[in-house]
Order: C-alpha cells, then structure tokens, then sequence
C-alpha cells in the first residue's frame, strides 16, 4: 500500500515537471475520481460547447462563471481545477482555487488561488497554439469532506495532492472548447 503511494506521488510530481517557465503541468491521471457526482453549469457556456473570445486571450481573458449545484452533507470545503489535456506537452493548468465554502453557489470567486502551468496564481484564460484543433478546457470541481488547509498559492501537484489525502465526496466537471 505504501509503495503505491510512492509511486502515485511520483507519477503526479513526473507528471507536473515538464513545463518551462517554472510552471508546472500535471499528469491527466492526477485528479481523483470521487463517489457522487456535483452538477455544474455556466451562464458563459453550455457542456461541450465552444468558449466565447472573450474569455480567452484572443480577448479581455475574463474567467468564466461556474455555478455549483446541491453540495452533498458533509461538506467541508470546495476545490476548483480547470485544466487543458490537449496542450502540447501535458495536461495544462489553468486555475486552480480551494478553500472555497461549501455552500457557495459559484466557484468563480472566493477561497484561495494556487498556481497554474504559467507559474502564476488565478486564471490563465485559454490560448491554444494556432491551428491546433479544438483544446478540451475541464473545469472539475471537488467537494471535500475536510479542509485542504492549503495556504494561497499552493502547486497543482499539492492541490490534487490535498484532494486525495482530504476525502472526496463528490466531484463535477464541465467542458468547454476553443480553438484558434
């Protein structure tokens, strides 16, 4: 069991090295599944559908609203990653947020930033390479039944690394697509 761990812990830090800039990517095997499932919408785009300009770098870069539906009892804490697994190089980070309360109604605002693949903290609006066909961006939203006890600016390889060890109720996901 230990061993296996180890080697999850290893595969995740593997995973999040290569990215230049001092960022850090993560493997797609990262984020943890979870019992239930969390509905999720946006006012900004339907499920599977393309994201405005707007809210990418081909405009003002504005994150979009993600709203949460009914947060399962026991909730402790909301954790927020949005990621990119059609980036060249691996699974880009584009948000990462936790310490979210669990009865917020939206995971766009409120608890703490964490790093993305850029090295900063808070949201990298999407900007695939040009001519790349339609990247996946993946919002996943995780309700904790305990506190991450994550300090602002934490890597994503510590945030996934405080979803396991913290107790996944429920998790949420929500897709959009944009290509240049």
């Amino acid at each position: 069991m230990m061993r296996a761990v180890r080697l999850a812990a290893l595969a995740v830090l593997v995973g999040a090295a290569g990215c230049g800039g001092g960022g850090q990517r993560l493997s797609t095997s990262a984020l943890p599944a979870a019992p239930a499932l969390l509905h999720l919408s946006s006012p900004a785009f339907v499920n599977g559908a393309r994201l405005a300009p707007q809210y990418t770098c081909d405009g003002a870069g504005e994150e979009p609203e993600v709203r949460v539906g009914t947060v399962p009892a026991g909730a402790r804490e909301l954790v927020a990653v949005v990621t990119d697994p059609d980036a060249p190089g691996g699974t880009f980070v584009h948000l990462t947020r936790y310490g979210i309360p669990p009865r917020a109604t939206s995971v766009s605002t409120g608890g703490l930033e964490g790093r993305t693949s850029t090295g900063g903290d808070g949201w990298t609006p999407p900007c695939p390479p040009k001519g790349d066909k339609a990247h996946h961006y993946i919002w996943s939203v995780y309700v904790l039944r305990e506190p991450t006890g994550l300090a602002g600016g934490a890597s994503p390889p510590a945030v996934t690394g405080a979803l396991a060890a913290h107790g996944v109720l429920a998790r949420g996901t929500l897709t959009a697509l944009y290509g240049r």
